[in-house]
């Protein structure tokens, strides 16, 4: 068999064992879920740090939930006739307990359980982020997989727009520290209360039925389900019948006009610009009044990557008691396609790569290293053998600023070699107390 040959491995239907055939074919990694190696998550760590640190800027604090939940809870959270339910969730059913569990395919469900389960919200209202893995099975093409990364930010038991502005807020001072202000804009919507969403979903229903004719297979399906979906078709076709389409802005009751004038107040107050854009709505049918999204055009079909809004009836929903919330979601994968098209990157590369060579030269190396380390210092010491001329080309390799080279000879005089790297220079013999601030000083430079 050809080691490129793909094979399938299932378990026998009677005894549900797997038969494993094609031992020397080469597996890869599923379809959809995408391996994140050494020099590329280099960059994913910059982000994520940056992230972290802005999150904390505003009082979010970390939870994290498990990637398995029972089916039942996305069912009634996001709808059962999204797309997400009905066509992309990773659903199966537990071989010991036989209850039905599904791979995540979103953060806000499993969040909202966890603070009903724990009465997370008793004392105080609670701002959470959680960063993890999701699962759709979608159609995998550029920002968009099966297996996908998101932080997902959560402010719980907070009813007025102040918090809606201040988690728009905090992404836009996100994209400032990443460089990325000029690449990204903001558009947001209100979607009104249950109330004013029937009366608006009959009014859709009534315009696409005489319009029935452009619509697209999809947007038919959607029609008598959830025809708000509608409005989000990326059909070119459909554009002209979806702009005549009835506004959901025109029918918002004096409070939900309130919230999204106050929304708008706040953000102008910020300096903080925004489109309005009546037709843009969510994916997820527990939406309600705020939603919005940071775009971006350098991303192509996929130029989401951020968006959210409020959810204020999920906690009812889930057999929780009635509270407030307000959330957003911000692919990763998208992100680092964005830094990459900026020009970032994340080194992931150490100030320096000891090569030694001899007995004591070796102690002197271990030693070096470890001092360095206390110090905060990355650094990698060669190991593996071999003489200074291969070990210097794996030192290049690295990406480090500086070889510190050791030879029996430095090390009866107490000295590493310091070797530039990265620019142009000589090698110096400094001695080992000097050499922590010799390196800092040229890691300032």
């Amino acid at each position: 068999m050809s080691t490129g040959a793909k094979t399938t491995h299932r378990p026998d239907a009677e005894t549900g064992q797997f038969n494993v055939t094609g031992q020397s074919a080469r597996l890869q990694a599923v379809r959809g879920m995408n391996d994140v190696l050494p020099d590329e998550a280099a960059l994913w760590e910059r982000f994520e740090d940056a992230v972290r640190r802005v999150f904390a800027l505003y009082g979010y604090r970390n939870l994290r939930v498990p990637i398995v939940e029972q089916t039942p809870l996305f069912v009634r959270a996001i709808g059962a006739v999204t797309d997400v339910v009905e066509k992309e969730m990773y659903t199966f059913d537990d071989k010991l307990s036989g209850e039905s569990l599904t791979l995540r395919p979103e953060a806000t469900a499993g969040i909202v359980r966890a603070a009903i389960e724990h009465n997370l919200c008793y004392e105080r209202p609670q701002r959470v982020w959680l960063a993890g893995p999701m699962f759709r099975h979608e159609r995998p093409q550029k920002g968009r997989y099966r297996q996908f990364h998101q932080f997902d930010v959560e402010a719980l038991g907070f009813p007025g727009p102040d918090v809606d502005a201040e988690q728009m807020i905090l992404l836009a001072r996100l994209w400032r520290d990443l460089g990325l202000a000029d690449s990204i804009r903001l558009s947001i919507n209100s979607i009104g209360d249950a109330a004013e969403r029937r009366a608006h979903r009959a009014a859709l229903v009534a315009y696409f039925e005489r319009h029935e004719h452009a619509l697209d297979e999809d947007s038919r399906r959607r029609l008598h389900t959830n025809p708000l979906r509608i409005l989000d078709s990326k059909n070119e076709a459909m554009r002209e019948v979806i702009e005549g389409a009835p506004k959901l802005l025109d029918r918002l009751g004096p409070e939900s006009r309130a919230h999204f004038e106050g929304l708008q107040a706040l953000l102008a107050e910020a300096g903080i610009a925004f489109d309005v854009d009546p037709r843009l709505v969510r994916g997820l049918d527990y939406y309600n009044r705020t939603v919005f999204e940071w775009v971006t055009d350098r991303l192509g079909a996929q130029g989401t990557v951020a968006g959210g809004g409020r959810y204020d009836g999920l906690f009812e929903q889930l057999g929780g008691k009635a509270t407030p919330a307000c959330g957003f979601g911000m692919g990763i994968e998208r992100m680092i396609l964005l830094l990459r098209d900026a020009g970032g990157g994340g080194s992931g590369a150490p100030l320096a790569y000891v090569v030694h060579a001899g007995d004591a030269a070796a102690a002197l190396a271990r030693r070096v290293a470890e001092s360095l380390r206390d110090r905060g210092m990355a650094v990698v010491l060669h190991a593996g053998g071999g003489g200074f001329k291969s070990q210097m080309k794996k030192a290049d390799a690295s990406r480090a600023r500086y070889a510190l080279v050791i030879g029996d000879d430095e090390a009866a005089r107490g000295v590493v070699g310091v070797k530039p790297l990265r620019e142009a220079g000589e090698q110096e013999s400094v001695a080992v107390d000097a050499l922590p601030a010799r390196l800092a000083a040229g890691a300032d430079a």
